[in-house]
């Protein structure tokens, strides 16, 4: 075997032994819970003891990694599948259906996610003197990349001050400012420092997706819009697509409806209530728009999400 070889094999090893022990920490935390909001800002740790059904939710930016089984999350048509030697970056708010495929009793799914800081990414790029990226290029706002040790270990360290809650609002940044500068230098990089780029088409969209979020039960033009972020109509809808896969309209209309799932879920409103409240003008508009996104009608949809939770 020679030096290369060696060097290849004894990385595949320190990645091993990395991912046991992260995977360990993250049970440990998630032991009676399939998630849990940590004490440190921005951090969630996961757990699955079984594949999951495929669901629908808007993906915030952030990190998601893997320590044991694997997850798929599709973005329009594109397939994003990750597991321990891949992780998900994220660098804005997009409309995602999820599944854990990889999970069981004896080899649960763990995983966890770091929200990411759009505005403390703006700041290390100053700082360390990053090149930016071409404003003109539309780059997608999620990838998947491989792990490293390095990367890991940050987590690992992480995740370790949950032990010393005491140290966490002192060290806690300073990890996390860590993590974020591993992900600027890495091949996602990139993606990340293009979205902090003033003018950018990526800083444009998230924008759009801001106020599409903020506003979304009013009624809006695409002109007033596109106008509202700098860009012209063409562009605006070209990248717009680009980057979320859907049209604003279609993704206004995909805040609407989680959001009368929510209603109806956590508030008990009936779904003609609903309807209205999220901005609809006709019932039987949303009843057919919601029947086609999550694949039954509203009151057999909360019907059988109610008997999940129980």
């Amino acid at each position: 075997m020679n030096q290369i070889d060696t060097l290849m094999v004894r990385k595949d090893e320190d990645l091993k032994i990395v991912h046991i022990t992260l995977a360990e920490k993250i049970a440990r935390w998630t032991r009676n819970t399939n998630r849990i909001n940590t004490l440190i800002p921005n951090l969630a740790l996961s757990r699955f003891e079984h594949p999951t059904e495929p669901t629908s939710y808007l993906h915030e930016p952030s990190i998601c990694m893997v320590a044991q089984g694997a997850k798929r999350v599709l973005l329009g048509e594109e397939i994003y599948t990750y597991d321990a030697y891949h992780f998900l970056i994220t660098s804005m708010g997009l409309p995602v259906i999820a599944q854990v495929i990889e999970a069981s009793k004896e080899k649960p799914y763990l995983g966890l996610m770091l929200k990411l800081d759009l505005k403390e990414i703006t700041q290390l790029i100053v700082e360390s003197n990053l090149p930016l990226k071409d404003p003109r290029k539309v780059q997608k706002g999620m990838a998947v990349s491989k792990v490293t040790v390095p990367l890991l270990n940050s987590f690992q360290r992480l995740i370790d001050l949950l032990d010393e809650p005491e140290s966490i609002s002192f060290l806690a940044p300073q990890i996390q400012r860590e993590i974020l500068y591993r992900l600027l230098i890495s091949e996602q990089g990139p993606l990340l420092r293009q979205i902090a780029t003033i003018g950018s088409h990526n800083q444009q969209i998230a924008r759009a997706i801001e106020w599409l979020k903020e506003h979304f039960t009013q009624s809006f033009r695409i002109e007033e819009l596109s106008s509202h972020v700098g860009m012209g109509i063409s562009a605006f809808h070209h990248h717009f697509r680009a980057l979320t896969a859907m049209s604003p309209l279609q993704f206004q209309k995909w805040l609407r409806l989680h959001e009368a799932r929510q209603l109806m879920l956590t508030e008990s409103m009936d779904a003609a209530d609903a309807a209205f409240e999220v901005g609809y003008e006709s019932p039987s508009q949303f009843n057919r728009e919601y029947n086609r996104l999550f694949g039954a009608p509203p009151l057999r949809d909360i019907k059988k999400l109610r008997g999940i939770m129980a």
